[in-house]
């Protein structure tokens, strides 16, 4: 069985019906994808672990199994154990102890959850449109306690960290590579 972006579109596909989480995962690959460029690493395996980083939670949303269950599956396809160490390490929830103490796994958490505020953001500008977005927006955004509200902001910043980026650097980042795929994720400011 291949292990590359087709396989994990299909994998990712057949358990996640959310075309929320769908974009998601897209938009992660392509931090991800963005990431593996800049530090010289395998672009193909970082943007499969964005894809499929996600994949078993519609499924198992259950913070000790998300991941888990994914997991399992990924191994018996055969899937390199660099990518499914760094899924397990996203979750701690988990209970498996999986240490973020790859690369893969560092640049995992760090795109993750941005990306996801980064979209939040977009879609209450009066563009909807990752385009016009500036990494200052953000950081105003975080500021206010009700806006994704569910969402850690110091993993946020944690995350900056553990890439080596400073926090405005690192959404800077962030929304260039999102920016590539933007009408993949409605958020080119066409449906406006």
């Amino acid at each position: 069985m291949p292990h590359d972006r087709e396989a994990a579109w299909a994998l990712l596909c057949e358990y996640t019906d959310s075309l929320s989480l769908r974009r998601h995962a897209l938009a992660v690959e392509a931090i991800l994808r963005h990431s593996a460029r800049e530090t010289g690493e395998d672009e193909e395996l970082w943007g499969c672990c964005g894809l499929l980083h996600d994949f078993d939670y519609e499924r198992w949303p259950n913070a000790e199994e998300h991941t888990v269950a994914g997991g399992r599956i990924l191994a018996e396809q055969g899937w390199p154990e660099e990518l499914i160490r760094a899924i397990h390490s996203h979750n701690p929830a988990n209970g498996l102890g999986v240490p973020m103490d790859t690369p893969l796994a560092k640049h995992l958490f760090a795109g993750d959850e941005i990306s996801g505020f980064i979209t939040g953001v977009a879609l209450v500008r009066p563009s909807k449109s990752l385009h016009d977005l500036k990494a200052k927006s953000v950081s105003k955004k975080m500021k206010e306690k009700g806006f994704c509200a569910a969402v850690n902001r110091e993993e946020l910043r944690q995350g900056a960290e553990l890439v080596g980026r400073d926090f405005a650097a690192h959404v800077d980042f962030c929304i260039q590579a999102m920016r590539g795929i933007a009408g993949e994720l409605g958020l080119d400011g066409e449906a406006a």
